[in-house]
């Protein structure tokens, strides 16, 4: 992605979210008609719940790294960008130092910030993981590095953790697992929600400038 300006991260964070509601709104119809029967109607609340928990990962992934690609044009100075980023851009040496008993891997650390700090930011292209299972803590870690609130997220735990996440790999590696059509409305409904949210927050950290250093 190359996203330049605030109106190409809303369009493409729109476009993006478009089509997922688009497919969910599709999905949660069928789920809502009389016309299955009971044992088809099983299979297409559990094929629903994967198809949600997919739109959920999926769109808080590209959102994420849509942000970090708009950050990456402003061509900011390490010195420049908030301390969030910085650790991301550093995440490398960072950990080769960690991993190691050799203290002379810190030097290019320290270096780095003795003389580096004025050069072009370099930050990392698609480094946003969900590790194919979003739980709260990977979306907090997320939240962190995007240096957005996760406290609406955090009320939600309980249902990202066992309502979507363990449901859906329940399902995804074979076991047998009954949901009934009104708690996968109400899932539904609250995944959206998180999404949305989710693009919110980023389209406002977007316009206030979060991302630089000191910023209000």
């Amino acid at each position: 992605m190359k996203i330049r300006t605030l109106e190409e991260l809303s369009d493409k964070l729109s476009g993006d979210l478009a089509w997922r509601k688009r497919e969910l709104a599709a999905m949660k119809s069928l789920i809502a008609t009389r016309s299955f029967t009971p044992r088809e109607h099983k299979a297409l609340v559990r094929s629903g719940l994967c198809i949600l928990y997919a739109h959920w990962e999926g769109f808080i992934k590209f959102a994420a790294n849509a942000y970090l690609d708009y950050i990456r044009f402003k061509k900011l100075k390490y010195k420049d960008i908030s301390s969030n980023f910085l650790a991301l851009a550093m995440k490398e040496k960072l950990t080769e130092a960690k991993e190691t008993n050799k203290p002379s891997l810190y030097i290019p650390v320290c270096d780095f910030f003795l003389t580096e700090l004025e050069q072009r930011c370099n930050l990392p292209k698609d480094i946003i993981s969900t590790g194919s299972n979003l739980s709260s803590e990977i979306l907090q870690e997320i939240t962190s590095i995007l240096g957005i609130d996760f406290s609406f997220y955090s009320t939600k735990a309980i249902l990202i953790d066992t309502q979507l996440l363990k449901s859906r790999n329940s399902i995804a590696h074979g076991d047998y697992l009954s949901i009934d059509s009104a708690g996968y409305m109400e899932l539904h409904e609250e995944v959206i929600a998180m999404i949305e949210t989710f693009r919110n927050q980023i389209e406002n950290a977007a316009i206030q400038e979060k991302f630089r250093q000191n910023s209000s």
